[in-house]
C-alpha cells in the first residue's frame, strides 16, 4: 500500500509535534519551515555566551511533554532534564508591596495571612473552581473538538461543571475571591497568559491558575529551545524531512480537496493532506481566498480587533550578577484596568506597563557568562499593523526601565553587554502571525475563548489547522494537545480509523 504523504506548514512547537505523531502512525512526512530553525516562537538567540530563549520561559503539565516523547519511542527524561520553579514568581507592586508565590502550601498560606487573612479561605475556594474546570476541560474542551458529539467520558465529565463563578467576568470572579487588590491583581495577570485581558476574558480562565499551582512551572536545563532540538532529532530518526528556508506561498486544491503546496521558488509538493501550523487567519491568502470568517462552524477570520496581546522584549546580557533577582519577577504597573484600556481600546503601548521579568541564569548557570546574568524583559503591547519607528522603541524603553526603576530593579543600563529587541512589527515578519498577535485571537467572551479556529478544515478536505491560534488555543502544553487532537482527526477522516 502507498505511504500516504502530509506536508505540515510551519515548524513551530505545533508542527513539530504532529510530524511526530504522524510519522509515528505510517505518514511521509514533510516539514517546510520558512524560517531558518524550527520552534517557531519557542526560538533561542544566542549571542558572546549569553543564550536567551525568545519565547516561552517556563513549561507546566509535564506529563503532556512525556506523552509526546513516548509516541516517538523515547522518554523525555533521556533528553532535556526539568527543574521545578521553586518559587513560582516573585510580584512586586506600584505601592511597594512585594511578595513570593510559591507552591509549596503551607509557606503560601502564611503569606495569605499576612496579607489577608480571610484570603485564605479565597485562595483555597479558587483553587477548587480551577480544579473542577480542568477536570471538566481535560475530558471535554483540552481532548476533543467543541463540534464533536459528546461521548461517555466528557458526559461523564459534567458532574464537575461548576454552577458558580465558573462562567461569567474573569475579573469579577477574581474579585469575589479575593479582597486584597494585590492578590486580586496578581490573579487578574492569568489571562495574559492567552494575550487577553482579565476585564474582559470569561471565569473558565481560572483553569489557568490552578494548572500552574497544581502541575508547577518548569525549567529546561540549558533553556527551552532543548525541547526543540531534542524534538527535531528524534522527527529526523523517524525520517520526517524538515525543510528550512522553506516558505509556502499557495495550497493547492480544486475547491475540494487539497493535492500540494507551491513553494516560494515555484517547487510543488504533492500531499494526500496537509497541517497549518502558522496563523489560521492566514490561510486564506494561501487557498487564494479573498476572506475566511468565522470559526468552528467551518470558516477562519482575525478581525483587527479580536487579535490578541503582542510584546515588546528586550533581550538583555548583564555583565554582572544579580544576586537580588529570582529567576521570574512581575513588576506590576499603578493602574491595571487603565493599562489594558490603553493596549485593547486605545491599541497603543502603555504609559506605564507591567513588565515581566526572566533571569534564568539565576537558576541555570549554563545560559550566561560566569559573571553575567540573562534577562527576558517583556511588556505587553497591542497587536497592530504600524511599524515601530526608532522613537517609538525608545518610548517602550524609557517606560519600561522607569517602570522597573520606580518598582526598585537594580541600575543595569551601564552594565548591558549584549542586547536584542522585538516589536510587534518584528514579531509578525518573523513568524508571519498579523500584528504580532501571539496567541491569534484574544479569549474575550465565551465565543472567542472556546469557538476558535478548528483542527479540521470544513470546507477544503484533507487540509488541518494545529498550533496557538487553533483550538484549544496557546501555551506550550496546549500546543501539543492541539497536535493531539488534530493527529486523531486526520487518521479519523484520512485513515478510516474513526
Amino acid at each position: 500500500m502507498k505511504q500516504k504523504k502530509v506536508v505540515i506548514i510551519g515548524g513551530g512547537l505545533g508542527g513539530i509535534a504532529a510530524a511526530l505523531r504522524l510519522a509515528a502512525t505510517g505518514w511521509q512526512v514533510t516539514v517546510c519551515e520558512q524560517g531558518a530553525r524550527l520552534g517557531g516562537k519557542m526560538n533561542v538567540w544566542e549571542c558572546d555566551g549569553f543564550r536567551f530563549d525568545t519565547g516561552p520561559s517556563l513549561i507546566t503539565m509535564p506529563l503532556v511533554f512525556e506523552e509526546l516523547f513516548k509516541v516517538a519511542g523515547s522518554a523525555l527524561a533521556e533528553h532535556i532534564e526539568l527543574a521545578p520553579m521553586r518559587p513560582l514568581s516573585d510580584y512586586v507592586f506600584a505601592d511597594g508591596t512585594r511578595f513570593t508565590y510559591t507552591s509549596s502550601l503551607p509557606e503560601w498560606l502564611a503569606t495569605l495571612r499576612e496579607l489577608e487573612p480571610r484570603d485564605v479561605d479565597g485562595f483555597l475556594r479558587f483553587m477548587r473552581l480551577g480544579a473542577r474546570l480542568y477536570a471538566l476541560s481535560k475530558e471535554t474542551f483540552l481532548r476533543r473538538r467543541p463540534v464533536d458529539a459528546p461521548d461517555m467520558k466528557s458526559l461523564r465529565a459534567l458532574r464537575h461543571l461548576p454552577l458558580r463563578y465558573g462562567w461569567g467576568n474573569y475579573h469579577r470572579t477574581v474579585a469575589a475571591h479575593f479582597k486584597n487588590p494585590s492578590l486580586r491583581q496578581l490573579f487578574d495577570r492569568y489571562p495574559t497568559y492567552v494575550g487577553s485581558s482579565p476585564y474582559a476574558s470569561p471565569a473558565t480562565l481560572a483553569v489557568i491558575p490552578y494548572i500552574e499551582y497544581a502541575f508547577g512551572g518548569w525549567h529546561i536545563k540549558g533553556g527551552l529551545y532543548r525541547l526543540v532540538e531534542s524534538l527535531v532529532a528524534l522527527s529526523r530518526a523517524m525520517n520526517v524531512e524538515i525543510l528550512t528556508d522553506t516558505r509556502v506561498e499557495r495550497i493547492e486544491h480544486d475547491g475540494k480537496r487539497v493535492s500540494g503546496v507551491r513553494l516560494a521558488d515555484g517547487t510543488r509538493l504533492e500531499a494526500d493532506a496537509l497541517v497549518m501550523n502558522g496563523d489560521a487567519a492566514t490561510t486564506g491568502a494561501m487557498l487564494g481566498q479573498q476572506k475566511i470568517s468565522q470559526t468552528s462552524s467551518g470558516k477562519i477570520s482575525q478581525t483587527y480587533s479580536a487579535r490578541s496581546l503582542s510584546g515588546f522584549v528586550m533581550l538583555v546580557g548583564v555583565g554582572r550578577k544579580l544576586p537580588q533577582l529570582s529567576h521570574h519577577t512581575i513588576y506590576f504597573s499603578r493602574d491595571y484596568p487603565r493599562e489594558f484600556s490603553q493596549l485593547f481600546n486605545e491599541r497603543r503601548f502603555p504609559d506605564d506597563p507591567t513588565i515581566y521579568v526572566s533571569a534564568p541564569s539565576r537558576t541555570d548557570d549554563s545560559l550566561a557568562p560566569s559573571n553575567g546574568e540573562t534577562l527576558f524583559i517583556m511588556a505587553n503591547a497591542p497587536a497592530n499593523d504600524e511599524t515601530w519607528t526608532e522613537r517609538q522603541i525608545e518610548q517602550a524603553r524609557e517606560r519600561v526601565f522607569e517602570r522597573l526603576s520606580k518598582s526598585g530593579f537594580p541600575e543595569i543600563e551601564s552594565d548591558i553587554i549584549v542586547s536584542d529587541v522585538w516589536t510587534p512589527q518584528r514579531i509578525a515578519r518573523d513568524y508571519l502571525m498579523p500584528g504580532g498577535a501571539i496567541y491569534g485571537t484574544h479569549s474575550h467572551g465565551w465565543r472567542r475563548a472556546f469557538l476558535r479556529p478548528p483542527n479540521k478544515d470544513a470546507n477544503i478536505g484533507g487540509l488541518y489547522y494545529v498550533g496557538g491560534s487553533t483550538h484549544p488555543g496557546g501555551g506550550t502544553p496546549t500546543v501539543l494537545l492541539s497536535a493531539k487532537i488534530t493527529c486523531e482527526l486526520i487518521e479519523r477522516y484520512e485513515n478510516g480509523k474513526g
